[in-house]
Parts: structure tokens; sequence; C-alpha cells
């Protein structure tokens, strides 16, 4: 890839990666305090260089990535990823309880329904 510039803004970087679908929802999750640039708040007009830290908190997870390239035009997905290293943390495995369901218009639980949920909770008394 070509050199780019030594430094951008961080919601056009994270726009032009791609880890936020728009500038404008880049911008707002930096006034939100969704993003810290090497663990300080950040807002949407500060720096990025390569070799910096971005945490990311958007779409219900926390995504931390190492720059390694500065764009300032969005591309494609397959060049985006190369321009950061993803470090995140991978999500912990959910717990495996069977969810109990009832069919829809059943109506509220009888007394042997819920004495068969609360077994199947393990909250037995």
């Amino acid at each position: 890839m070509p050199p780019g510039p030594p430094t951008t803004r961080v919601d056009r970087w994270l726009w032009a990666v791609r880890l936020l679908k728009t500038r404008a929802e880049a911008a707002q999750a930096c006034r939100g305090g969704h993003v810290r640039v090497n663990d300080k708040p950040a807002k949407p007009a500060a720096g990025v260089r390569v070799g910096d830290t971005i945490r990311l908190r958007a779409h219900g997870m926390t995504r931390i990535v190492e720059v390694t390239h500065i764009l300032e035009k969005r591309v494609g997905a397959p060049v985006a990823v190369r321009c950061y290293t993803d470090h995140t943390p991978p999500p912990p495995p959910e717990a495996s309880v069977p969810v109990a369901r009832r069919d829809r218009g059943a109506g509220r639980p009888t007394k042997r329904d819920r004495r068969m949920l609360t077994r199947l909770r393990g909250e037995e008394k």
C-alpha cells in the first residue's frame, strides 16, 4: 500500500477502515465517550498515528485495534482490514442453560408448569 499521511482524524479513520458505517456515527461515538486513543478519551478531531491503540465500544461489543496504516478515504474491506491489527479478546463462552419456551397463546404457567421450571433451573428448595 502506498504510504499515507502521517496523521488523520480519529472519526475519519474509523469510517475509512469500516469499523463504523458512517463518519457521523464515528463522530457521535467519539462525542459519547465510546472511543479512546491510547487509553485517553478522544474527540472526533483527535489525531491518529501509526502505532496508536484505539478502543471502540459500538454495536454491543468493545473492539481494540492498533493502527498500522493511515487512511483518509474509505476503501474496500480487504484493504481496510490490512490497515489495523485487531487485539480484541474473544467473547466469553455463553452458558448453555436450556431455555423454557411456551406456545404462543398458551396463557400463564400453571402451578405444575412453574414447579417444572424451577426444577429445570435448579432452584429447588
